[in-house]
C-alpha cells in the first residue's frame, strides 16, 4: 500500500515523541553519539507537518553504526544505509505510515549537519515563511494523498530556496 500523505497542524506531542526516541537512540549509539537534534517540520512550533519525527544523531564514527543495525531493528527501525545520500545512515520506523526517520551523519560532515539545523532554525524565526511552507505542504497533501513522490516534487523548489536562504541567514 502507498504511503498516505497527511499534513497536520503542529502538535506539542511531537517534541515529547522526539525526546522519548532520542533517549533510545543515544542508548544504542553509546559514546559514539556526539549530539542528537530534532530536525524537520515537527521541530518547528506552529508549522504544519506530516506527523513524522525527523531525528539527526551526529556520531564520531559513522562506519561503526552499521554494526548496530540489528539493535535499531529491535526498536522498530528499518535500516536502509545511505539511502541516496553519501555519508548518511537513514532509518525509518512505521513502514508506509512511518512515525520516525533517522538521518545520521558523522560529526565532520558539516555541510549536511548545518543545512538541516539552518533550515530548522530559520523556520523557527521566520514565522511567515514557515506558514507559507505549511500551506504548500497542506495543498500538496490534498492534491497527492497517496503519491509521496509527487508531494516531494511539488515542494522541491520551495525547499531548495528555503535551504539557500537559511544557510545565508545562518552565516550572518
Amino acid at each position: 500500500m502507498a504511503q498516505h500523505v497527511i499534513v497536520k497542524e503542529y502538535n506539542h506531542i511531537w517534541e515529547e515523541m522526539y525526546n522519548s526516541e532520542s533517549i533510545k537512540i543515544r542508548d544504542i549509539l553509546g559514546e559514539n553519539c556526539v549530539e542528537i537534534f530534532h530536525i524537520g517540520s515537527t521541530a518547528v512550533k506552529g508549522l504544519k507537518a506530516k506527523p513524522i519525527i525527523d531525528i539527526m544523531p551526529v556520531v564520531t564514527d559513522l562506519a561503526s553504526v552499521d554494526a548496530l543495525a540489528d539493535k535499531f531493528e529491535q526498536i522498530g527501525y528499518e535500516y536502509l544505509g545511505e539511502f541516496g545520500i553519501i555519508g548518511r545512515r537513514y532509518l525509518r520506523k512505521g513502514g508506509d505510515e512511518r512515525t520516525h526517520q533517522i538521518h545520521m551523519f558523522q560529526n565532520d560532515d558539516i555541510i549536511n549537519i548545518e543545512r538541516h539545523i539552518a533550515v530548522r532554525d530559520f523556520l523557527r524565526v521566520h514565522k511567515e515563511i514557515a506558514q507559507q511552507y505549511g500551506m504548500l505542504k497542506e495543498k500538496l497533501a490534498f492534491q497527492y494523498p497517496y503519491d509521496i513522490e509527487k508531494y516531494c516534487d511539488g515542494k522541491e523548489e520551495f525547499v531548495k530556496q528555503l535551504e539557500l536562504k537559511a544557510l545565508q541567514w545562518k552565516q550572518k
